[in-house]
Parts: C-alpha cells; structure tokens; sequence
C-alpha cells in the first residue's frame, strides 16, 4: 500500500496546479455563462468523467508510446522533469491579477434549451480539453506512468492504481468545482487562492527537478560503467 499512497501523492501534486479546479472554474464560468443550475450540474458531470478518462487512457498507454517512439525511461524521466519543474517555476513566478468580470460574474443574458444543448457538445472540447486538462497535464501524466514503473508487475500495478486515485479524486474536485461555480466566484478571494497555488507551484517544482534527476542519474551511471 505504500506505493499507492505514494504515487497517488506524486500524482495528485503534480497535476493539482495544472488542472487548478479553482482558477479553471472561474473560466468555466465564464464560457457557460447565466445557465440554471441543472446545466451547470450535468454538464459539470461530463467534463469530471472525460477528465478521469482522459487522464486514465495516457496513463495506461504512456509506457507503449514511449517504446514505439524508441525513447528511454532515463530519458523521459530527464526531459518530463525539466518541463514539470518549467512549469512549477512559471507558477510559482506568475504575478497575481483579480480575475475579470467576465469570469467571475455571469451576467449574460439567461441561456435557452438549445444553448444548454450547444454547451453538452463542448463537454469534451473545450471544457475537458485544453481548460481543464491542458498539454501540461500529457506531459506530467506520461513521466509519472513511466516513474511508475517498477521492478515487479505488482509494484507496476500498485503504483499505477495510486495515479488512478490522485485522477479520480482530482476528477471529483473539478466536478464539485465546476457545479458550484457561481457560489465559489463570489466567496472565494482572489489572493487566497493566489496563495494555495504558490505553495503547489513549489511542490511540484521540486518533483520535476526529483524527477530528472533519477533520470540523470540513471544516464550517468551508464556513462561511467564504459
């Protein structure tokens, strides 16, 4: 259970600040607009079940990409480090801003049937990809299938479920994030949630330069046996 727990840790804190349920439900909010609460409820729904489907399918088909295009554990673990840690240190730099109206108040005048139906078939694009798991989210799902890896096929499966989790729960986190959009941009401060992301930003600015540099060494260790 210790890998479960552990790879469900790495994953959840990896792909938190880039899927960002909080700040990626203010722009939610702001595509869908005045909608009754049922829209924002069923279509929040759908956008949680495409975002643990879609996260679920790079995890299981990472590693077979990786050995078709020829590339190395070693040298996916470098590579997918450097990016994550690029991207926990543009977070952990990125400048506070009040987000706009348009994101934060729906003011819009109040949606039909037919715009309901409109905003179904954007569940999966847009509202699932790229606003809510983005290009950064196949980057870092793709290094931690590959880290997933272990020794044996049950360390392999235990550690795979533990990703799983930290997507399901993530999942669940942008469903309740979503529903409650409205609610959510008039109690939540701006700065708050401003702060929160720092704090991930670091965390997983530390796991990329973890990452790479198990990859490193790995690179290093087949240099120096020459």
């Amino acid at each position: 259970m210790f890998l479960v727990w552990k790879f469900f840790a790495l994953g959840f804190s990896a792909l938190l600040p880039l899927i960002n349920p909080l700040g990626s439900a203010l722009v939610f909010l702001g595509l869908v607009g005045n909608a009754p609460i049922g829209a924002y409820l069923a279509l929040s729904r759908r956008v949680a079940i495409n975002t643990i489907i879609f996260l679920a399918v790079i995890e299981l088909v990472g590693s077979s990409l990786l050995a078709f295009f020829g590339i190395s554990l070693p040298i996916m673990q470098v590579s997918g480090g450097i990016v994550i840690a690029m991207i926990g240190w543009s977070l952990l730099n990125q400048q506070a801003s009040a987000p706009s109206a348009e994101k934060t108040e729906a003011t819009a005048p109040a949606i039909t049937q037919s715009d309901i139906a409109g905003l179904q078939e954007k569940a999966f694009y847009p509202y699932t990809f790229p606003i809510t798991a983005g290009p950064g989210c196949i980057v870092v799902m793709l290094t931690l299938s590959v880290h997933a890896k272990q020794h044996t096929v049950t360390d392999t499966v235990l550690a795979h479920i533990g990703l799983f989790i930290a997507a399901a729960v993530l999942s669940a986190s942008v469903y309740l994030c979503y529903a409650y959009a409205p609610k959510i941009a008039r109690t939540v401060s701006p700065s708050t949630a401003h702060g929160i992301l720092r704090v991930i930003a670091f965390i997983l600015f530390c796991i990329g330069v973890q990452i790479a540099w198990n990859g490193a060494s790995e690179l290093l260790k087949t240099v120096l046996q020459k």
